[in-house]
């Protein structure tokens, strides 16, 4: 199993910028690709980045130009930094990360880091 520790969420006002961090422990050695969802009120979880074990990136494109994804495979964490925030940004962000054991693919998710962007 792969537990999964986000912070780095809070408010902030429109065009500020925030890092969110997600660290993995357990059985890391099984990870590959890492990234982040959110779910604002009333709406459906969606995909805001994700990055596979390799480096190859892929944004919503809500996001695109706005944020980065990236990870350190030493300390098993992912980030993502937002800048330029907008109110429309605000909501849940969880972190997730998948990979194979045994052919078997797996997914673990985070508890959630709130992100709030005040106008």
């Amino acid at each position: 199993q792969v537990q999964l520790v986000e912070s780095g969420g809070g408010l902030v006002q429109a065009g500020g910028s925030l890092r969110l961090s997600c660290a993995a422990s357990g059985s890391t050695f099984s990870i590959n690709a890492m990234g982040w969802y959110r779910q604002a009120p009333g709406k459906r979880r969606e995909l805001v980045a994700a990055i596979t074990s390799g480096g190859r990136t892929n944004y919503a494109d809500s996001v695109k130009g706005r944020s980065t994804i990236f990870r350190d495979n030493a300390k098993n964490t992912v980030y993502l930094q937002m800048n330029s925030l907008k109110p429309e940004d605000t909501a849940v962000y969880y972190c997730y990360v998948d990979g194979v054991w045994a052919t078997m693919p797996w997914t673990s998710w985070g508890q959630g880091t709130q992100v709030t962007v005040s106008s």
